[in-house]
């Protein structure tokens, strides 16, 4: 199980993308219109001081159960032995174990 300190970190990074999400798309669209190079590099100085965590690809996925971080699944949002131990009490729908 993961500190729940690291869990509460994720989700503080999840509600800053989501508050600065439009912000940070109609800058990136204003940078693709502008045609100076001047301009450009002002909206990338607005870009910039955006708070760092706000960025989308700073969050990281993370098991749904246990919150791990790694060897994660995004179709089920789980990690694989977490998947694995799942397949097996068909607790997933659509989901069988191969047998050969």
């Amino acid at each position: 199980m993961t500190r729940k300190s690291l869990i509460q970190r994720e989700k503080k990074k999840q509600r800053l993308e989501q508050k600065y999400k439009l912000i940070r798309q109609s800058l990136k669209k204003e940078i693709r219109e502008v045609s100076s190079l001047d301009e450009k590099w002002e909206i990338h100085k607005k870009l910039q001081s955006l708070p760092r965590n706000s960025a989308p690809t700073r969050l990281h996925r993370r098991c749904s159960s246990t919150g791990r971080p790694k060897a994660n699944y995004r179709d089920f949002g789980l990690s694989g032995h977490i998947l694995r131990e799942k397949a097996h009490a068909c607790l997933l729908p659509g989901v069988t174990k191969s047998s050969w």
